[in-house]
């Protein structure tokens, strides 16, 4: 096998890793919090929504750090020492005493881990030209097949060995995949302290087409907040289509993982599609794909119809984040490309923290269909700024 493929189904296998250890704490995170002595149900999901926010604040801060450290001393050690700190992190979680344990871990979990904004541009760099799509639409499925296997592994474990034992399994899976990732051979050679010193308006200053950059940071940031702004309330849509049904979790599974599965089907597919036709039309399309079905979804009337849009739209978000990848690959030069996953990084998590935050309120005073409406003319706009920034042809 070629080397540059080995490093690509190592990184796959870690960011399923990854995400599977990211993901797991969702459906257990009330349940744990209510062991540690919080009773009152409604200070229980105060609690848990805090926890599970805070990972995400500092992701979004971080994640350009951890970037520009990846250029200065190399991808591989950068991925090492996240994948550590994740299982180091989740030995910590799972030795917990009280909740503002909980939030502390999750925001050093953001802080000092910051796995995506290290593999991204290692996957990225050792990948060649004509095949760095196939490659990132791979890496994408990893990372979305675990946020998959994810809840339903935290589920299951912690009916099986217990909430703290779950998160000792998980850390000991982390520190496993520390393993893997040691049989990466890197052929980048770390650009140092020059580059590394350059500050973010130099850097953008030499780039030949920086607005192609701002153009695809905004297209992440759009996508995420239209994305969130619906996925965290889609449970009570489903549940005003079908009041009087026994099994609202059991249908919201089914609607929510749809989405996934279809991203994790797709994803290397539409990879390498955007080698062989070019990443901007894959991204364009998607955009509008995305922007088609979300109109529609105002005005089901039975779970399976949302489930059905919703496979599609898994489909258009399959082709959207390995193109987006794959643009800042071709836009940025070799010993900035840390620096940049980075900020797309940033852009994404602050996307979907404010999609989850907005979407609430839009929700509560004009209905749960607006937000759909609101999301395909969100799509509409950022499939115009491809079209005009980025490039549709």
């Amino acid at each position: 096998m070629e080397q540059w493929k080995r490093n690509v189904y190592i990184c796959t296998l870690a960011a399923f890793i990854t995400s599977a250890g990211m993901s797991q704490l969702a459906p257990m995170l009330p349940l744990y919090i209510r062991s540690l002595g919080v009773e009152d149900p409604g200070e229980v999901a105060r609690w848990a929504g805090i926890v599970f926010a805070m990972n995400f604040v500092t992701l979004a801060v971080f994640s350009p750090i951890w970037g520009r450290l990846s250029d200065r001393y190399g991808r591989k050690l950068m991925c090492l020492r996240a994948v550590i700190w994740l299982g180091i992190i989740n030995f910590g979680m799972g030795m917990a005493q009280q909740v503002w344990h909980l939030v502390a871990l999750r925001l050093l979990q953001g802080a000092l881990s910051g796995f995506l904004a290290t593999a991204m541009p290692l996957v990225s760099s050792e990948s060649p030209a004509k095949h760095a799509g196939w490659a990132l639409g791979l890496f994408f499925t990893g990372q979305i097949s675990g946020s998959l296997i994810g809840p339903l592994l935290g589920g299951w474990l912690s009916e099986t060995v217990g909430f703290r034992h779950t998160y000792f399994i998980v850390g000991s899976m982390c520190l496993l995949s520390s393993l893997a990732l040691l049989g990466i051979h890197e052929t980048y050679k770390p650009s140092g302290a020059v580059s590394a010193k350059l500050s973010n308006r130099d850097v953008f200053s030499s780039l030949t087409r920086p607005s192609l950059l701002f153009g695809i940071f905004l297209t992440t940031f759009t996508f995420q907040f239209s994305l969130m702004c619906v996925q965290p309330i889609l449970t009570v849509y489903i549940a005003g289509l079908v009041p009087d049904s026994e099994h609202i979790a059991l249908i919201s599974g089914a609607v929510f993982s749809s989405a996934g599965f279809a991203s994790a089907l797709f994803g290397s597919r539409l990879g390498a599609l955007s080698d062989r036709i070019g990443a901007q039309k894959v991204l364009f399309c998607s955009l509008l794909t995305a922007c088609l079905v979300s109109v529609p979804q105002a005005f089901v009337t039975a779970p399976w119809q949302l489930g059905i849009l919703r496979f599609i739209h898994g489909v258009a978000v399959a082709g959207l984040m390995p193109s987006v990848n794959h643009l800042i690959k071709q836009a940025a030069p070799p010993e900035f490309l840390g620096r940049m996953y980075g900020f797309n990084q940033s852009f994404q998590f602050i996307g979907m923290s404010s999609g989850a935050i907005f979407g609430g309120y839009i929700a509560e005073y004009f209905g749960i269909p607006v937000l759909f409406f609101l999301a395909a003319a969100m799509l509409l706009a950022s499939a115009g700024v491809c079209y005009k920034v980025i490039g549709a042809k």
